[in-house]
């Protein structure tokens, strides 16, 4: 289910699908960044696991983030960096949201 909620965002094996919340999280990242989008940011992040539909097996499942998994991981190293908190609109929780059928926000 998280890798098909990942792709009905958008972001799919043949890239991000104009007019998807995918789109419009790519657009707003660019404009954020100077007209780039960051590698290991929201966007890269689930267009690459849209790719492969490596979302659940990534540790990033409908019921939350599985312990002992890439996501975990990514939870934890993003927590110290933010002073123990995962931020609101991170990596992280804009994965998970969008893993679970939300749309990053």
């Amino acid at each position: 289910m998280a890798d098909q909620n990942v792709h009905n965002a958008g972001f799919t094996p043949g890239g991000i699908k104009g007019g998807s919340t995918g789109s419009e999280m790519m657009s707003k990242e660019a404009r954020s960044h100077e007209g780039g989008v960051p590698s290991g940011g929201p966007t890269s992040t689930l267009q690459e696991m849209g790719a492969k539909s490596s979302t659940h097996s990534s540790g990033f499942t409908h019921s939350g983030i599985s312990s002992g998994t890439k996501a975990s991981g990514m939870m934890s190293q993003e927590a110290k960096s933010h002073g123990g908190e995962t931020p609101k609109g991170g990596t992280t929780s804009t994965v998970q949201s969008v893993s679970m059928g939300g749309k990053g926000k």
